[in-house]
């Protein structure tokens, strides 16, 4: 299927590893150019010799940064139009499920992981729309979770921020409709990969990991990092000219 991402410039947050890399692996496979981000420069440095071992490096660029903060989404999206003459799509892969679990949780509880996963993404989505206007069209992904669907085992402000940031994808896909732009979210069940949580929970106890997965997702497996992405891609290909507001559940059937 000709998805017609050739030469389109993408900014994706929080790429360095994990979700993020594997969407800017598949966008490139696709013939784009990306912008991948990441705090941690010598991790994001890795992450750019990896791409540039398989794609052209003229079609990477890279911007180290804290992508919650306003001055470093600036600074990212400016590079991005710099780089590659525009920005036609952006991916908000921005938070994590870190958190206090039960129900005495302090307003720095809330706070921390509201911002995280909730405003950062809104953030950098409120400062891409210029960009994409002056293209005449565009895309908007974020990166949510099963966990803004239905009660599972996650924090209680992780699930709220992410169910936040599925409603705010959709209000502000009904305001972008007019001028071209189009916006999604992917809601990722359990995607296993080096570094990420789940890892860690299996070095813990793999035989609580193996019985959770076995008894809640009926394909009996995690998802790789490169099955979000292909839902990614695809959102914001030609192929999707048609889609917007929607959310897209990638988890093995495991939401009921």
């Amino acid at each position: 299927m000709e998805l017609e991402l050739a030469n389109k410039s993408v900014i994706i947050s929080g790429s360095s590893r994990g979700i993020g890399l594997a969407i800017a692996q598949s966008f490139l496979a696709e013939g784009a150019q990306v912008l991948i981000t990441g705090r941690d420069s010598a991790a994001l440095d890795a992450a750019r010799a990896t791409l540039a071992s398989d794609y052209p490096d003229d079609a990477i660029a890279t911007h180290s940064g804290d992508m919650t903060d306003t001055k470093v989404i600036a600074a990212a999206l400016a590079v991005g139009e710099k780089s590659f003459g525009g920005i036609d799509a952006v991916v908000a892969n921005i938070g994590d499920g870190k958190g206090n679990t039960g129900w005495d949780l302090t307003r720095t509880d809330w706070q921390d992981t509201m911002n995280t996963n909730l405003f950062a993404g809104m953030l950098l989505a409120s400062a891409a729309v210029p960009y994409l206007k002056r293209r005449g069209k565009g895309c908007i992904t974020f990166i949510s979770s099963i966990a803004g669907i239905e009660a599972i085992p996650a924090p209680i402000p992780y699930s709220a921020a992410k169910a936040a940031l599925q409603h705010a994808a959709k209000n502000l896909a009904r305001q972008l409709g007019g001028v071209g732009i189009r916006v999604n979210t992917v809601a990722p069940g359990n995607v296993l990969f080096p570094g990420g949580t789940w890892e860690r929970k299996i070095l813990a106890d793999k035989a609580a990991v193996d019985q959770y997965i076995e008894s809640e997702v009926p394909l009996n497996r995690f998802a790789t990092p490169a099955e979000i992405a292909e839902a990614v891609v695809f959102l914001s290909s030609a192929r999707a000219a048609f889609i917007t507001g929607t959310v897209l559940v990638v988890d093995g059937g495991q939401t009921r």
